[in-house]
């Protein structure tokens, strides 16, 4: 049983998609496998709970930040991106070690997850798995996801892109385009849309400068009088 139907068995929503206040200690015995980790990825916005139905968390019950309680309010009858991602696509990242950290553990927040590189997640033909490319997608562990899950979601509410040099050692802020998110640029060129990109276009740059630094360098050397 998945996790959303083990949570619809508990919280049995009437025929118009309501349900009670479901107490996360209620998540014992039977239902032990909804015990909520870091982000709740069953019951998170993209889960397929959440396509289905609009869910209200409570979280004024204990101190802190943490869901106390979750109750559906209903079908959600808005249109959504479809997450899914095609299997061979899944099959070919699921191996491979994070882009971000280079990990590819067994615990809750270093197992790999195939991420969308752009987290606007608005792109229809992204959405249609017929149409989906490799390159579309990048293998993350949960918590470079988690992260930059919270990135994407600021970026979206201000149009400002995320700056490269909050990593120490990073020499630019973009490799492609600047802080202000357009639509003609997308995410392209953002570290967090494809770190591996990033990293690429930083070698080629530095090449360049330094091939120019040097050329400059000798012929001042040689030709002094032209200075």
């Amino acid at each position: 049983m998945s996790k959303k139907d083990l949570f619809l068995d508990l919280a049995k929503p009437d025929q118009n998609g309501f349900s009670r206040w479901v107490k996360v200690t209620e998540f014992q015995n039977k239902y032990f496998d909804l015990k909520l980790g870091n982000g709740g990825s069953w019951c998170r916005k993209s889960s397929p709970l959440a396509k289905e139905y609009l869910l209200e968390f409570d979280k004024s019950i204990t101190k802190g930040n943490s869901i106390d309680a979750i109750r559906l309010n209903g079908f959600n009858k808005k249109e959504n991106f479809n997450h899914n991602i095609r299997k061979d696509i899944k099959d070919y990242y699921k191996k491979q070690n994070c882009v971000m950290l280079g990990i590819n553990g067994k615990s809750e927040n270093t197992k790999i997850e195939i991420d969308h590189k752009d987290g606007r997640k608005g792109n229809n033909r992204i959405s249609n798995l017929t149409s989906q490319s490799f390159d579309d997608f990048q293998p993350l562990c949960k918590a470079a996801n988690d992260a930059k899950r919270q990135i994407c979601k600021i970026c979206k509410e201000t149009n400002k892109r995320w700056n490269a040099k909050n990593l120490k050692g990073n020499p630019f802020e973009f490799y492609e385009g600047d802080e202000n998110y357009t639509e003609e640029l997308g995410c392209k060129g953002c570290y967090q849309y494809d770190p591996v990109k990033y990293r690429k276009t930083v070698v080629i740059k530095v090449s360049k400068m330094a091939a120019k630094e040097a050329a400059d360098a000798v012929f001042k050397k040689l030709y002094p009088e032209l200075e």
